[in-house]
């Protein structure tokens, strides 16, 4: 009768789900022990034979379900952080608001988490949890975690999942479903929010009703996050394999602009240079799904472009030359994107480096050419360039010339680079205002004809 008249009263704060634990067997998920990492087995079967409980736990359950290969693993135990230091030599205690402990075994990493607790934590004024170093059971763990689906508990000697909130029935129906009051779950760390976009997204899962209603209230919370934290997040998103998919999620879950500039620029598709956007986000997801590598750098490079091409057409049209136009350009961002937007300085280098180099592609003539294929940025900043030539910025037959050109043996990178016409045939604007002009032979300069000095006297 009492819970019934505070739900009444504070019919906003819905009552938390209860755990109902389920175990379910191998016949059922079919999830063998093999399938883990071998570090991961032996972090739990070590743990195991040292008298802790230990689990492989979270989205590497998920994805072994989905029949995805995971890309990590993370094990869950009721040691503390420093028990789990003891056990393994090759390891490291991190984290502030929630220690965690990464064990090496051999390349690979394991994050190992003690068990949290349902007990009180240190939240701020906007209800955001700052430290949570509380330990508890692995019923009160499963209810602190974020979503069904990442709430799954593998235990490899058994080969049985243990599920408390009806993840496995979830990832089944591919839908995403947050644990306890989705508000709550919000406030308490508005990232949940981005994780909520990039797991559907990612996943192709459908973010239940009552998890996804919540969403453009508490995103705006995010512009209170670290900077770093924000970027982090932002980066996970990109490199999910599905950027694109992610994407489509922003504006379905009805987040606006203004949360963070990345943002800003992946969400603003009808401008000049969203394609741009759009070409190196396909890439980047195809190349990420092929196992192959992927260059943050040239990344961030594509999604800025629009920006900075807007302050370079701006320069050069107030008269300023093509590569001091580009120089001033990137001056302009440089503060914004290294101080406010959190991104990390290596990061930033390289994209400097791209952008610095794509008004020295108009030269090729002479040494200039010879000079460039050497920089150590050339093949981004080339790759760069052809992006740039697919969607009409620039000339195709400049691309074509510098693909000849960095495949070319030593006579005809000499023979190209002499030629009046550059090689191409084709002229091409070093500035988006301005015309090349054909090289004309210097005329030779007079040299004044020298005095001569007059002839010294003889000693007498």
């Amino acid at each position: 009768m009492f819970k019934k008249i505070l739900h009444k009263v504070l019919p906003g704060r819905a009552a938390k789900t209860r755990a109902h634990k389920q175990t379910v067997p191998f016949g059922e998920h079919g999830i063998r022990a093999d399938m883990l990492s071998f570090a991961a087995e032996k972090v739990v079967r070590r743990l195991h034979h040292e008298g802790f409980e230990a689990y492989v736990v979270g989205g590497a359950v998920r994805d072994l379900l989905l029949g995805i290969e995971p890309k990590d693993f993370d094990v869950a135990t009721n040691a503390t952080p420093e028990e789990v230091r003891k056990v393994f030599r090759r390891s490291r205690i991190i984290g502030r608001r929630f220690q965690i402990v990464h064990v090496m075994i051999g390349p690979e990493t394991i994050e190992v988490t003690t068990f949290r607790g349902g007990g009180k934590v240190q939240q701020n004024e906007q209800g955001r949890i700052m430290k949570d170093n509380t330990y508890g059971s692995m019923e009160e763990d499963a209810m602190r975690r974020d979503f069904t689906c990442n709430a799954l508990y593998y235990d490899p000697m058994r080969q049985q999942i243990i599920d408390f909130h009806q993840g496995v029935a979830a990832i089944r129906a591919r839908k995403l479903v947050m644990i306890g009051n989705p508000a709550e779950r919000y406030q308490e760390d508005p990232v949940r929010v981005l994780r909520a976009v990039r797991l559907s997204g990612k996943l192709g899962f459908e973010v239940d009703a009552a998890t996804a209603e919540p969403i453009p209230h508490y995103a705006g919370r995010l512009k209170q996050e670290p900077v770093a934290r924000l970027f982090d997040e932002i980066m996970k998103l990109l490199f999910s394999g599905h950027s694109r998919e992610c994407l489509q999620q922003l504006n379905k879950l009805g987040i606006e602009c203004g949360i963070h500039p990345l943002f800003d620029a992946l969400q603003n598709t009808g401008n000049q240079g969203a394609d741009m956007v759009s070409l190196a986000l396909k890439n980047t997801d195809e190349r990420l799904r092929a196992d192959k590598s992927v260059s943050v750098g040239f990344v961030l490079a594509a999604i800025l472009w629009p920006q900075l091409n807007a302050h370079w057409l701006r320069n050069s049209a107030a008269g300023q030359k093509s590569a001091a136009a580009m120089n001033s350009a990137i001056a302009d961002l440089r503060d914004e994107i290294e101080k406010g937007w959190g991104v990390p300085q290596r990061f930033a280098a390289t994209m400097r480096e791209i952008w610095v180099l794509q008004p020295q592609f108009a030269n090729r003539k002479g040494a200039r050419p010879h000079r460039l294929l050497v920089q150590p940025r050339f093949r981004a900043a080339y790759d760069f360039l052809v992006l740039r030539a697919q969607l009409g910025e620039v000339d195709e037959a400049l691309a074509q010339w510098w693909t000849v050109f960095q495949h070319a043996n030593d006579d005809k990178r000499h023979e190209m680079s002499m030629s009046s016409s550059g090689g191409s045939g084709a002229h091409y604007a070093d500035s988006p205002d301005e015309e090349v002009k054909e090289d004309k032979p210097k005329r030779k300069r007079k040299r004044r004809p020298r005095k001569r000095k007059p002839p010294s006297a003889v000693a007498e």
